[in-house]
């Protein structure tokens, strides 16, 4: 047994990346004041913490008891990092299958939405080859993997992913229905990324948006609005000149927000601020945001569209419907 342990701590140590990775100054990130810059940092180390759960932990349940130990703001963030960390134990040869299976069937499944996205970033660090095989994922979530992948592409390769606008022409992700749709999934999780490069200062977050092909705004807006609601670090002034800057795109900002609300009132973790976003993104409170992404839940696809992408227009539809934007 302390040979095991030691082995896990030591796995932990070599494969977990350091929290200064984390840092505003070291992405080089804008800090619009010490409150943002603090709430970022800190969703990174939570995030990093629970990495360091799922890799050092003996089994889905041992680590299920450390995540719940997290501040319940901050323990989505560190769900999304322990559905990382299983996803780079079931990639690694020497470690075994099923660690997500494992954790999804536990309390991770309350995270499920986190989870996925945490798979992304550890695709993002893994060979191809080690990839998780999507037939195994949940045919309508799966591509918030993609999203996850997006986030840690903007998150980490900044330059070239937010600066430079760089898109993958081809991106090797076997969607056997819609493989045209990868970029849109990925460009998703980019916006979401920028709510961070950005420092959560919304009219920084805007202008970046702004700089890519028109005919990718809608996706990063909705990322956008769904980091914005989810993480925070605005006030109520901000977030109504954030839906402003929105335009034509306040719709898909709103889905992005009632993604959140919903992923929180799932995990447990509904925060005041996230109540704030959804009444000024989506015009109504937290629970009806989420409602509305479980009226219009689908698995009907349509031409060239993955069941995904008709769920994410029919919220962003229902909620412009009731005049929530």
């Amino acid at each position: 047994m302390a040979v095991a342990s030691a082995l896990r701590t030591l796995r932990r140590r070599v494969l977990t990346p350091s929290t200064t990775e984390t840092l505003i100054a070291k992405r080089g990130f804008h800090e619009k004041n010490r409150e943002a810059k603090d709430l970022l940092e800190t969703v990174g180390r939570r995030f990093l913490q629970g990495y360091g759960y799922a890799m050092e932990s003996r089994d889905s349940a041992e680590a299920e008891a450390s995540l719940e130990r997290i501040p319940t703001r901050f323990r989505g963030f560190a769900y999304e990092g322990a559905g990382m960390g299983f996803a780079m134990l079931d990639g690694l040869p020497t470690q075994g299958r099923g660690h997500v299976d494992r954790f999804l069937a536990g309390r991770g499944a309350d995270h499920i939405y986190m989870v996925y996205v945490g798979i992304g970033w550890a695709m993002a660090r893994l060979p191809r080859f080690c990839w998780p095989d999507i037939d195994a994922l949940d045919p309508l979530l799966r591509w918030l993997v993609l999203d996850g992948y997006g986030f840690h592409q903007a998150y980490f390769r900044t330059p070239r992913y937010v600066h430079e606008q760089y898109r993958e022409s081809e991106f090797p992700w076997p969607a056997h229905d819609t493989p045209g749709y990868t970029g849109n999934a990925i460009d998703q999780g980019v916006g979401r990324a920028l709510w961070f490069v950005g420092g959560t200062d919304p009219d920084l977050v805007a202008t970046m948006i702004e700089k890519y092909p028109a005919a990718r705004h809608a996706d990063l807006w909705a990322g956008a609005g769904l980091a914005a609601t989810y993480a925070g670090g605005v006030d109520e002034r901000e977030l109504h000149a954030f839906k402003d800057r929105a335009g034509e795109h306040r719709a898909m900002v709103a889905q992005g927000s009632a993604f959140a609300a919903e992923a929180r009132i799932k995990g447990g973790t509904l925060m005041p601020h996230t109540e704030l976003a959804t009444r000024v993104l989506c015009g109504m409170d937290a629970a009806d945001a989420a409602r509305v992404t479980q009226e219009t839940i689908t698995l009907d696809t349509a031409p060239g569209l993955p069941a995904y992408e008709v769920w994410r227009r029919a919220i962003a539809t229902a909620i412009a419907d009731r005049g929530g934007c």
